[in-house]
């Protein structure tokens, strides 16, 4: 929003994206791509826009949340968190499938993604805006469910993007060809920001920064149990 001075931290693909918006609107972003150095190569580029004229002042920290890559969401929200500490003001974490090409535009859209094991993520996103609904709209199915919403979606002309090769989807020739590749950005995660309603704002602001889960945490129980205390 006009009048804060914003960073920007998108890192939940391997082509992760850093901003500062400024409070004058003059806007710098880095870009670099690693498939699992996140944490070696964020912090470059990241002390690069910490060392422009007025980013002194920042007085927010917007992060992805994902879903995506696990540990590039906590790596990026890692560095939110650290950054707002030492400036003295709030990480907001948001979801980072409103920051895809295809939520920009304002109609809806499906984004898909590969949840290993046979298993697959889809999210209905209705737009930048409304990102409330985000984890309702998240579910998790197999190769058969994920044919059926993606013939659903295709239908309904409702465009389907991936952050993944979609040749790695279990679907079938003339759905596959329907599925586009694209990842969010800085910029755009920004634009979902300043687009979104004083609600939806707040609702983000409300929840400490975290990724988005796809499955509840998995606690492995303890060999011996006789050791650890009841």
């Amino acid at each position: 929003m006009p009048g804060t001075t914003t960073l920007i931290l998108e890192t939940s693909t391997p082509h992760a994206s850093l901003a500062i918006a400024e409070a004058d609107g003059r806007w710098t972003e880095r870009e670099f791509s690693s498939d699992r150095s996140h944490n070696a190569l964020l912090f470059g580029p990241l002390a690069a826009l910490l060392a422009i004229p007025g980013s002194s002042r920042i007085g927010r920290v917007l992060v992805g949340s994902g879903p995506g890559s696990y540990s590039g969401t906590r790596v990026g929200i890692a560095a939110a968190q650290g950054v707002a500490m030492v400036h003295h003001c709030q990480a907001v974490a948001v979801p980072s499938i409103l920051a895809v090409p295809a939520a920009a535009d304002g109609v809806p859209c499906l984004v898909i993604g590969d949840a290993r094991r046979g298993s697959y993520w889809t999210a209905h996103v209705a737009g930048v805006g409304v990102g409330v609904g985000v984890g309702e709209s998240l579910g998790l199915t197999d190769a058969t469910g994920l044919i059926a919403t993606v013939s659903s979606a295709v239908a309904q002309e409702i465009p389907v993007v991936c952050f993944e090769d979609p040749a790695r989807f279990s679907l079938p020739g003339e759905l596959l060809d329907q599925v586009q590749q694209e990842f969010p950005s800085a910029g755009r995660l920004w634009r979902a920001w300043c687009v979104a309603t004083e609600a939806t704002r707040a609702a983000w602001a409300a929840v400490a920064p975290q990724p988005i889960y796809l499955k509840p945490p998995h606690i492995t129980p303890a060999k011996r149990p006789w050791l650890v205390p009841s």
